[in-house]
């Protein structure tokens, strides 16, 4: 187990993927944690994350100093390299020269983190300050052009500092110091697998629930599903899963969910018609906002309604996944136990006086699908992209009628069937139709038509924080076209968006 301390770096979350890329379980914890604690948690080594702070500055953050006492290997990153150096005697001032970007480094001794490496390799730079004098017992290891201790280190206290960033792709050797790190230096073992996790998490599960009852709001999304399956696993008809219909899902989406469920995995799923209540409430609403908070109020309200009806129910089990955790904390680090509600159960745990369960909030997302796939999930279902809790009420813009749920499902049919046949569906982050609340003259069979437009959406995304519009083959967008406009009756026209997010988002509402 690596422990990752938290100085505010964005690339935090990154760090903690390249060390669970080796198989090696990490956790990221604010600076605030104490040395009990990191004793408590008994890591192999850890991780001082980067961060936008300058050690000189008087709110700078720090953690307790006594984990240079602990014997534990320690990793300083950029701000925490600074740290490092500043709490252990050395001196940090700012930067005659800042140093952003690429950078070649020059390494002067190839052992350590370094064993493996050429002597001259590139490496991502991010910083404003430099160090002016060494610790005792710690020694140059790499320079750059810019930069006179780009990687520093006291083999005698395994205590290992570096400028740049090892865990961005812009620095390309930086996944192999990273396994340096864990394996040469902190004696690692490649214990972290999906199978590893179904064990330990099954006996936690079992161990915090006992004899107790569960609910699970499932949506049948990736989060929630294998959330439910994983509980379904550990502690089997206890779990009681509610999936409310509630109108606004895609095409033959909820009949799909009860199939797969309730007749493949045998959970002890009950199934919800909450059409009504949703479409009522919506009925002449246009605002984005009041949409999703008229659907949000509906929902905890059917989902209560249903919960009751169970009894001797103690827990509320949500998908929430780790960098909702990690999001929900301070820029440097807040309490831990501030997490975000999952989008489908929000505000529940406190009005229901539920204890929280959140058997995935250890995870990111690429682990939950590799997760979902060693629990039998569908590969459909595992690869599925991104839909809104709000369905298709935040993809028809403007009053969400019967009429135009029904038009917009089909049209999403269409695109979704193209999209997949062109085998580009894994490719793309989100591909999906909007319904606009304008309409254009058209011809048909030599006669005038008057009927919706439909736009539609398609972008490329890692983490769905920015985006680019897809450049979707033009055949493939005539095909996508030429049959909405053929097989669905009520649109006319249909464009393509081309906007990036930023400035734009990836939904419309």
């Amino acid at each position: 187990m690596i422990l990752i301390i938290d100085f505010g770096s964005q690339y935090n979350q990154l760090i903690a993927r390249r060390v669970r890329e080796h198989h090696v379980y990490c956790q990221i914890e604010p600076h605030g944690i104490d040395t009990a604690q990191i004793k408590a948690l008994s890591p192999e080594g850890i991780i001082l994350s980067g961060g936008p702070a300058s050690i000189y500055e008087k709110s700078s953050p720090r953690v307790d100093p006594g984990i240079f006492d602990l014997g534990i290997p320690i990793l300083g990153i950029c701000y925490g390299m600074q740290y490092m150096m500043d709490a252990l005697g050395g001196e940090v001032r700012k930067a005659e020269k800042r140093e952003y970007g690429f950078a070649e480094l020059h390494i002067k001794d190839g052992r350590g983190i370094f064993y493996g490496i050429e002597k001259k390799t590139r490496c991502w730079m991010s910083h404003g300050d430099t160090i002016e004098k060494l610790p005792s017992g710690f020694r140059i290891t790499a320079w750059t052009p810019n930069t006179r201790v780009a990687a520093t280190e006291n083999s005698t206290k395994n205590f290992y500092g570096l400028q740049f960033h090892p865990e961005v792709i812009h620095t390309p050797k930086g996944k192999k110091m990273l396994k340096n790190f864990l394996f040469r230096i902190c004696g690692c073992k490649k214990t972290w697998t999906m199978k590893s996790f179904i064990r330990e998490s099954v006996q936690d599960i079992r161990s915090q629930v006992g004899d107790k009852k569960v609910i699970l709001g499932l949506s049948g999304g990736v989060d929630s599903s294998v959330a439910a399956l994983l509980l379904h696993r550990a502690i089997g008809n206890q779990l009681t899963c509610i999936f409310l219909d509630n109108g606004l899902l895609r095409q033959s989406e909820a009949e799909q969910v009860r199939a797969l469920f309730k007749g493949h995995f045998k959970v002890n799923l009950r199934f919800v018609n909450a059409r009504r209540p949703f479409l009522e409430g919506l009925k002449g609403v246009v605002d984005p906002e009041k949409k999703r908070k008229i659907i949000g109020r509906t929902f905890i309200r059917a989902f209560e309604n249903e919960a009751r009806k169970i009894k001797g129910v103690e827990f509320l089990a949500q998908g929430t996944l780790y960098p909702d955790v990690i999001e929900s904390r301070s820029a440097f680090g807040g309490p831990s136990a501030v997490i975000k509600s999952h989008h489908n159960v929000g505000g529940l745990p406190k009005k229901m006086r539920l204890k929280l369960i959140e058997p995935l909030k250890h995870l990111f997302k690429d682990e939950v699908r590799l997760l979902g796939k060693a629990l039998g999930l569908p590969e459909d279902l595992i690869w599925r992209q991104p839909f809104p809790g709000p369905g298709l009420a935040i993809r028809i813009i403007g009053d969400v009628t019967r009429r135009r749920l029904s038009i917009l499902r089909k049209v999403d049919a269409v695109l979704l069937e193209e999209i997949r046949a062109s085998n580009l569906y894994k490719k793309l982050w989100q591909s999906f139709a909007v319904l606009l609340p304008l309409k254009s003259v058209g011809i048909m069979g030599d006669q005038r038509t008057y009927e919706y437009i439909v736009a539609i959406r398609a972008v490329t995304s890692t983490d769905a924080m920015t985006a680019d519009w897809a450049k979707l083959p033009h055949s493939l967008l005539g095909r996508i076209s030429n049959r909405i406009i053929n097989e669905v009756r009520g649109v006319n026209r249909v464009v393509y968006d081309i906007s990036s997010k930023p400035p734009s988002t990836i939904e419309w509402e």
